[in-house]
């Protein structure tokens, strides 16, 4: 039976609030500062200016760290405001100002005491580590974040598996834990006012507070409550496995069609770590169903799963849902098995018949996802489905297979979707399909707030 749910549309002004927040902290820290008569210390001689100017950086650099943790916190005003694919990219974005800050904090405050103490600088640096209270954590910390930066560069993540890029982020979170020691210990901004102490304990316990309960508690209540197992684990094509998962009061749980879960299957080894799969059909009040391809160690296990294996779930996450449409037709470009999120919307929104349409990409027909159920409901609710096949285009960057090759994208989208401007595109595949895609769709006339995309790239 297929669910009703009504629509709740974020409030604009939810998005806002958070900038505010952030850029705010960041205000707030540089005022602690001045007030701490860091200004005036800007004239106290060159080795006073760059200590004073690597606090500040220190100061930031903090601050900063602590915004990045609380973005990826889970928290749902942040989460629905942004959605997952742009919450990563500031969330990478201020991840690396953070550590360049932490950078320029090391090597000022270190010159600035080589000057001050007439040493030289290896003798100073290992004097500071030490001797200073709680340097030697720092320094745990700053490595531990260096594990944590490395490892997000864009080269690093296509060299490691899911799994382990996901174990090596955690340490993020011993970085902090390590880094509030020295803080407190050596670090005079931390503790100069009463509204200093109050601001950086507000900060530290607001982030750990976001963690603990979005992140651990919040799961932990919607896997007890709900208590998913495994009902069947059903084929769908070379590599691709569907599971179907039962519970108690699902209708109770606050998901949407287009929205995807980080799950944990409780069946043995490697449990622990979780993997995020989007529905793949509008959930019921006692089922859920994913779909997912065998893309890492977690993916792989899937197909092993057996029938009664508990699970643990984090969500649901994702803006890739009703509350984006802007008109009342809606087209639906996938591409491989990006097509399990489309598939649920298709199921779960409201439109008319002749006002949908499917745009399904795939090497061969043999690797098309859902096939009967996508033309048993595209004759149900009158869906127009175009299935374009063949290997990748590889003479032009393009969302198109290589026998449409005599056809521009643009082309292609007039074709396909006709007065595509007056539709609601959703799209999902892999990243380099979608920016082929999107490019196209924008130059036709489609306005960008009607194309919705999430990417799950990490």
């Amino acid at each position: 039976m297929r669910v009703r749910r009504r629509v709740l549309r974020t409030p604009v002004w939810w998005r806002d609030v958070v900038g505010v927040l952030c850029w705010g902290s960041v205000l707030v820290v540089v005022a602690l500062w001045v007030s701490g008569r860091g200004v005036q210390s800007l004239g106290s001689g060159p080795a006073e200016l760059i200590t004073t100017v690597g606090r500040l950086a220190g100061l930031v650099a903090a601050d900063l760290l602590l915004v990045q943790v609380f973005l990826m916190a889970r928290v749902p005003m942040i989460e629905r405001s942004y959605g997952q694919d742009e919450l990563a990219r500031r969330h990478r974005l201020v991840g690396f100002w953070s550590f360049n800050l932490l950078l320029v904090h090391i090597v000022l405050i270190l010159v600035g005491y080589t000057l001050r103490d007439h040493n030289d600088l290896i003798h100073e640096t290992w004097t500071v580590v030490t001797t200073y209270g709680g340097m030697l954590l720092a320094t745990a910390a700053a490595i531990a974040l260096t594990v944590v930066v490395v490892t997000s560069v864009r080269a690093a993540r296509k060299v490691l598996r899911y799994e382990s890029w996901h174990l090596l982020h955690l340490y993020a979170y011993v970085g902090v834990g390590l880094s509030v020691p020295h803080e407190i210990w050596t670090g005079a901004d931390f503790t100069a006012s009463h509204l200093a102490r109050v601001y950086w304990w507000t900060a530290y316990g607001v982030a750990a507070g976001a963690i603990v309960v979005y992140r651990l508690l919040l799961p932990a209540w919607r896997t007890l409550r709900h208590g998913l197992t495994v009902r069947e684990v059903i084929p769908e094509a070379p590599g691709v496995v569907t599971v179907v998962l039962g519970g108690r009061g699902l209708h109770r749980m606050p998901v949407r069609a287009g929205q995807y879960f980080v799950f944990r299957f409780l069946d043995g080894p490697g449990w622990s770590r979780g993997n995020p799969y989007s529905l793949s059909a509008s959930p019921s009040p006692d089922r859920i169903r994913v779909t997912a391809k065998a893309a890492g160690d977690s993916s792989s296990r899937l197909a092993r799963l057996r029938p009664g294996t508990r699970v643990a779930v984090e969500g649901p996450y994702g803006r890739l849902t009703a509350e984006r449409r802007v008109t009342d037709r809606i087209a639906m470009f996938a591409c491989g098995i990006g097509i399990t999120p489309l598939r649920a919307l298709l199921e779960e929104l409201d439109y008319q018949p002749g006002n949908a349409v499917l745009v399904y990409r795939a090497h061969s027909a043999d690797d098309l996802v859902f096939r009967a159920e996508l033309e048993q409901l595209a004759q149900r609710r009158g869906i127009a489905v175009h299935y374009l096949l063949g290997p990748r285009l590889r003479r032009r960057r393009s969302w198109l297979p290589d026998g449409a090759a005599s056809w521009s994208d643009e082309y292609a989208v007039r074709r396909l979707v006709p007065e595509i401007e007056q539709y609601d595109v959703y799209v999902c595949g892999p990243d380099e399909w979608m920016d082929a895609l999107a490019k196209a769709v924008l130059a036709v006339g489609l306005p960008a707030n009607q194309l919705h995309q999430e990417r799950f790239s990490w």
